[in-house]
């Protein structure tokens, strides 16, 4: 399963964050759909119910629009069915956040979105999962492992110790920015396959995009934690292929729903279990068997550095920038964000509303 999340970059981030190929192969940025941007929220935990950052195809909102140009849109985790009949959504007597992939074409709430093509991303650096413990349950934090170019030898040495060793080659996923200049070098977002519906109130009123997150059996390196997890979207083509409703039919955009082996995670501290505690300190992680700060792994070492920037508007000079850009500075500014370590250890660090 899947009821809590991280998502903290700002608006402006994303854009770059989910750069994509088109058909042709040409690199573009996805827009915010009209008003989206202000309605989502940075969050170090967010949980159903709040709004999040999805990504799908313009033909939704656009019939004009070519299928496979993406806009980003803000919507409610937690589907609320096109037919549902009650005028407040919180009436809703069963769970939506998540929908299992093996039942997806046997329950209505599911199946008639699904056929429609209504498929779209979910963004998020990352999941929270609880595993049953002897004392009740243990928080862990759950993302893709996040890789630097050119790691050194120690750095390889270190990341034989992480749960999932960052594959050889690595995926180039939405992380990559696009070619050389404007490259975007920050947290690559865990893309979770969802489906998505729009409902309006029987009386009137503004439309409600609402979506779930589509699960799968658990990996053999997550069965420990938890028997469910998301189904993960790997990488650039496999993202294409099931926002792509026009090409990919239904059918055939089920198979891109597999359980796979690809996550790293941590522990983490049990403040993530009130939704109301909303800090990097949510994400930090800890050590099980000591009090003592935990001795970090490659990607939890680029998860501190890359929250440690201080805010999401400061991110933004080192993310996505040109060449000629980044010689333009000075040698001393020239430094990389890294990934989560930096960002963990400003404590001043809130999640930008704007």
């Amino acid at each position: 399963m899947c009821g809590r999340t991280a998502c903290t970059l700002a608006p402006d981030e994303l854009k770059r964050a989910c750069s994509y190929r088109n058909r042709r192969g040409q690199r573009r940025q996805p827009r915010w759909r009209d008003g989206d941007a202000d309605n989502y929220r940075p969050s170090y935990n967010k949980n159903p119910q709040s709004m999040s950052p999805v990504l799908l195809s313009q033909r939704h909102f656009d019939k004009d629009a070519p299928v496979d140009k993406c806009v980003l849109a803000s919507m409610r985790w937690g589907l609320v069915p096109s037919w549902f009949k009650e005028s407040d959504p919180s009436k809703m007597h069963y769970s939506t956040s998540n929908c299992r992939s093996e039942n997806i074409l046997q329950k209505k709430s599911y199946k008639d979105p699904m056929l429609k093509g209504q498929r779209c991303v979910i963004l998020a650096d990352g999941f929270y999962e609880w595993q049953k413990v002897e004392k009740g349950k243990q928080p862990f934090f759950i993302y893709f492992p996040q890789t630097q170019p050119g790691p050194s030898q120690e750095e390889r040495k270190n990341s034989d110790s992480e749960s999932v060793r960052p594959p050889a080659k690595a995926s180039s996923g939405l992380m990559k920015g696009g070619e050389a200049a404007g490259e975007w070098t920050g947290w690559r977002l865990l893309t979770m396959a969802g489906v998505f519906d729009c409902w309006t109130p029987p009386g009137g009123g503004e439309p409600l995009y609402s979506y779930s997150v589509i699960t799968v059996n658990a990996s053999p390196n997550l069965q420990s934690i938890h028997d469910r997890m998301p189904a993960i979207l790997d990488g650039e083509e496999e993202v294409r292929r099931w926002l792509d409703f026009g090409e990919v039919k239904s059918l055939e955009a089920l198979k891109l729903l597999q359980s796979k082996n690809i996550l790293t995670f941590h522990p983490v501290s049990s403040l993530v279990n009130n939704t109301r505690n909303n800090s990097p300190e949510c994400l930090q992680p800890v050590d099980l068997n000591s009090k003592k700060e935990p001795k970090p792994t490659a990607s939890s070492k680029m998860m501190t550095s890359w929250l440690s920037s201080s805010s999401p508007s400061k991110r933004k000079s080192h993310t996505s920038e040109s060449k000629e850009e980044r010689e333009s500075k000075p040698q001393n500014q020239r430094k990389s964000a890294g990934g989560l370590q930096q960002w963990l250890q400003g404590t001043n660090k809130k999640p930008r509303t704007k």
